[in-house]
């Protein structure tokens, strides 16, 4: 099975524990090697608004990283730059080998069909975008968009695709460019989430939808606990193992930092709002992987 594959057993194990703590769910399922989640419901209700207003930068400082918002950007961009090399190694090993069904299902279920032109912004190494264009039948249809050069040298994608240096806040092309407009796990790296969805707003057509896909902090103390002690422990270490830049276990843990400090989904579900999203909604998936879904509605 070799290294890698010992990894991955232990860590399903030890996964589907977590899960069922962190959902409130059951397991069911006659072969114990294949463990079936029931969750009593996956759309989370709807946030009173009034209570919760939009914001702008997903969270505070993080001062062990960096200082302020000037240094947030060069601090993150330096790292995803220096560990891009590492990091479809190391989401291979941590992914339990769902992750690349998880994000085509989650697409999927946004409303991604044939025929869409999509924009994957924060593309990185393209683990979303090989997704959307499996959906979309032709990768030519599918465009990435990425602030670091680093992650754009090591991106995998199809024969077809386009990758462009632009960001969340600067998406370069014109208004009405796409249909479909996905994020996968860098909602947490916005500077600001007010400037970053009125952009995604702005380059969709009218009737376009949006996936956000993210990790959301576990409100329970028990599956927060180990969530924390798998980001910010266990795959630090593997990653030191398993990479060849000395900088991936630190931006390991610094992903757990940031999920920590990340704005409340119901204030993220009101900043789309505010941006003159519609139809917005959040699916959960074992407790801790949230998906943001609107349609620009005008």
């Amino acid at each position: 099975m070799g290294y890698c594959g010992n990894i991955r057993v232990v860590l399903r194990k030890a996964w589907i524990v977590f899960s069922k703590e962190a959902a409130g769910g059951k397991f069911e399922g006659h072969n114990p090697h294949v463990q079936v989640l029931h969750l009593s419901e996956n759309i989370m209700p709807r946030p009173d608004s009034t209570q919760y207003p939009s914001v702008r930068a997903p969270h505070s400082p993080l001062t062990d990283y960096y200082r302020n918002e000037e240094e947030r950007r060069s601090w993150v961009g330096n790292i995803f730059n220096r560990t891009a090399v590492d990091y479809d190694r190391i989401e291979s090993i941590l992914g339990l080998g769902s992750g690349s069904w998880y994000r085509r299902q989650a697409l999927s279920r946004a409303g991604l069909v044939p025929g869409m032109k999509v924009v994957d912004v924060g593309v990185g190494t393209g683990l979303v975008a090989r997704q959307a264009a499996l959906l979309v039948g032709n990768p030519a249809d599918v465009t990435g968009v990425d602030p670091s050069s680093g992650m754009l040298q090591n991106a995998q994608v199809p024969d077809g695709v386009q990758l462009v240096t632009g960001s969340a806040e600067h998406i370069p092309f014109p208004d009405q460019s796409f249909d479909f407009l996905s994020m996968g796990y860098a909602l947490r790296h916005i500077s600001d989430l007010s400037v970053a969805f009125a952009e995604f707003h702005r380059v969709l057509k009218p009737g376009g939808r949006l996936c956000i896909l993210e990790i959301t902090c576990p409100e329970r103390t028990l599956p927060k606990l180990l969530l924390k002690a798998y980001l910010k422990g266990v795959v630090p270490g593997l990653a030191k193992l398993a990479s060849k830049s000395t900088d991936t276990s630190l931006l390991w843990r610094y992903y757990w930092d940031t999920i920590e400090a990340c704005a409340k989904p119901a204030n993220v579900i009101a900043t789309l709002e505010n941006a003159g999203f519609g139809q917005v909604d959040r699916y959960v998936e074992l407790g801790i992987f949230s998906e943001y879904r609107a349609t620009k509605t005008q």
